[in-house]
């Protein structure tokens, strides 16, 4: 027998499960009130149109006789050998006739006085005997009748839910592509960029619509794809193109579905998911976050049977079950392909790895035309000008900008989008909105203007530099102003000299504080953040210090304390103090680049800043004509190409 702790189980597939016992007993609840009022009202019309039962009197031709001759009975309704007498006091009897005889004659041979009999009202009606008994027994069958089939629905939706609650161990997926209900179709021409990803998918789709070709050739495809790359990198997007684009059943699901609150859910779900795949004998399973259950395996807190471990477990042993010629191909994606179990990555299962890049600058223009597909742009739109103003953007990112801008026209009463609201939405998504509702104090704006001043003046006469493209001190977000750069060509290696202009760039705004003020306020905080990691990780990770082309300390991935990664030192205390020293001496070498560029452009700091207060925001040519005006050689902005 095998002990459950509670750590094997999930409290937050605990607390779901139970909201879904409630919501289920809540439907319950719901539908027998509806049941009770259907009752209400059935008996309530029932009650409305049927008559209070009266006792029936039945009387004798003898006696109606006499009540004849006594002037008593004031009408005779006959309905075939049926009677209904209504006497003059009201009452009501009934009575039958002689079959073989008429009731006149009947009546005479009884002696009725037929002067008597003249006064009165003889009425004649057809005979409606079937009605007689039918109304009855219609009365009682039609409710019957409702509330048998009221329960059976009752009946059955509660066998269904029941059934739901129950079902565990199916896996929940989505069918894409062929034979699936998908309303809006994408293709690889929705996709921009990612040539090469591209290129690798299509062979793989080849592959499923022409097999031939391969297998007599001897060629195997691989068995399992998986795309890598940062969150927003269109790993998704991939996918749903690839569903269209395959011509077979596409399995969609998240690897988060797999894990349940019972043990052994999650490889049975893994079963029943290959089992709808082979079933197709050609498709596609896409697993969206596989590093959520594929992560390296290792003893834990709850020993070596936790569930996650058995789901991986299934999983590899279905991808190792699968046989070429079957065309099932597994899909897989994670932005962290670092923390896979090396067992997944093996030739024979994931073997094929597609990394997917942040798009360059022409990628993220196919992407912002894509994007702006169905919206109305002015003619004043330069979608290149939005794309050079934002590397380092996603394709989610690009994709935020375009519906920020349509938001912003449309707020605006604007019929067509400008190219204003382009370049107001790159700033709200990449700083936040703007806060109109704080105005800085005056001495506050003169600080920020300083601060902004000296992060651009560092930048502008540094030789590893991008060009300033904005500055403001419009708060934004957390931000009291920003200085935006863009980088002249994106480049994926960067130095040291680079590095240190970087941090001296991000020192500009404290030097240019201290050199005005004498003194430096909190919004400098997330700028020496920023430098004091860039300097570590120049020591520590990049080798660039005095200590040598070493790597400092390892991370390991600690989900269970409540963090996900941990630094462990790899080296003595000796040498943290040597780090420590290191980190600060690039700090330091950087901030004195920063103070003798201010100091020699003290007059140039001046002016920018005061036009800073003048008009809170300076773009790119106004900023390039000011620093342009100088006339001291010391002050003429450094040329990029480095001449």
């Amino acid at each position: 027998m095998r002990i459950i702790f509670w750590e094997e189980f999930d409290r937050k597939r605990l607390i779901n499960r139970l909201r879904f016992y409630g919501e289920k007993m809540n439907d319950f609840v719901k539908n027998l009130i509806i049941v009770v009022v259907i009752f209400v009202v059935i008996s309530g019309v029932f009650a409305l149109f049927s008559k209070p039962a009266t006792p029936e009197i039945k009387v004798s031709l003898t006696q109606i006789v006499k009540d004849i001759n006594q002037e008593n009975v004031a009408t005779i309704k006959v309905s075939g050998n049926n009677l209904e007498i209504t006497y003059k006091n009201g009452t009501k009897a009934t009575s039958e006739k002689e079959i073989e005889s008429t009731l006149s004659q009947s009546f005479d041979n009884l002696g009725v006085d037929k002067g008597k009999l003249a006064l009165i009202d003889l009425q004649a009606t057809s005979d409606n005997s079937i009605w007689i008994w039918l109304a009855p027994l219609l009365g009682t069958i039609v409710p019957l009748i409702i509330f048998v089939i009221i329960f059976m629905m009752i009946f059955k939706q509660a066998r269904g839910n029941a059934m739901q609650a129950f079902d565990f161990t199916k896996a929940k997926t989505r069918i894409l592509g062929a034979g699936s209900s998908q309303k809006i179709k994408i293709t690889f021409d929705d996709v921009a960029g990612l040539k090469e990803a591209k290129e690798e998918l299509n062979e793989i789709i080849d592959f499923l619509k022409n097999p031939e070709k391969y297998v007599k050739m001897g060629a195997k495809i691989p068995r399992g794809v998986l795309l890598m790359g940062l969150p927003g990198t269109g790993k998704t997007l991939l996918a749903k193109a690839i569903a269209n684009e395959s011509g077979v059943p596409f399995f969609s699901i998240s690897g988060s579905e797999f894990i349940e609150l019972f043990v052994g859910v999650g490889a049975s779900r893994v079963r029943s998911l290959f089992e709808q795949a082979h079933r197709a004998h050609r498709a596609i399973i896409f697993i969206d976050e596989i590093d959520s259950i594929g992560k390296v395996r290792g003893v834990g807190l709850t020993g070596g049977h936790e569930e996650r471990e058995q789901t991986l477990n299934q999983i590899l042993a279905e991808m190792d079950g699968i046989e070429g010629e079957e065309g099932i191909i597994v899909l897989g994606a994670t932005n962290r392909p670092e923390y896979l179990d090396p067992a997944l990555l093996r030739p024979g299962r994931f073997d094929r790895r597609i990394i997917l890049d942040l798009p360059d600058v022409n990628d993220r223009e196919a992407i912002l035309q894509i994007h702006s597909r169905k919206t109305p742009l002015a003619k004043d739109v330069v979608l290149r000008e939005v794309a050079e103003r934002t590397p380092g953007f996603s394709g989610a990112d690009l994709a935020n900008v375009v519906n920020e801008a349509a938001l912003l026209a449309a707020h605006r009463e604007k019929k067509q989008i400008f190219q204003e609201e382009f370049l107001e939405s790159i700033e709200k998504v990449l700083l936040g909105p703007e806060k109109k509702s704080h105005l800085l104090t005056k001495d506050e704006k003169e600080i920020a203007a300083y601060h902004e001043s000296g992060h651009a003046l560092v930048s502008s006469f540094s030789l590893k530099s991008d060009p300033i493209r904005k500055i403001s001190i419009i708060s934004r977000g957390m931000a009291a102003g920003y200085t935006l750069k863009t980088p002249i060509e994106e480049k994926r290696i960067s130095t040291k000299s680079e590095f240190l202009t970087e941090i001296a760039t991000l020192l500009g705004g404290f030097v240019a504080e201290k050199i005005k003020f004498g003194e430096t306020s909190t919004g400098a905080s997330n700028d020496l953040k920023h430098a004091s990691s860039l300097a570590r990780k120049m020591v520590k990770v990049y080798g660039m210090s005095e200590l040598g082309s070493i790597a400092f300390g390892e991370r390991e991935e600690l989900a269970f304390l409540g963090r996900e990664f941990e630094e462990e030192k790899n080296y003595s205390e000796v040498i943290a103090a040597k780090i420590d020293e290191e980190v600060a001496r690039f700090i330091n070498e950087a901030r004195e680049i920063a103070t003798k560029s201010l100091l020699q452009r003290r007059k140039l700091l001046d002016k920018l800043a005061s036009r800073l207060i003048e008009k809170e925001t300076i773009e790119k040519e106004e900023y390039e004509a000011l620093i342009g005006e100088t006339n001291t050689d010391s002050e003429k902005p450094l040329k990029k190409n480095g001449k």
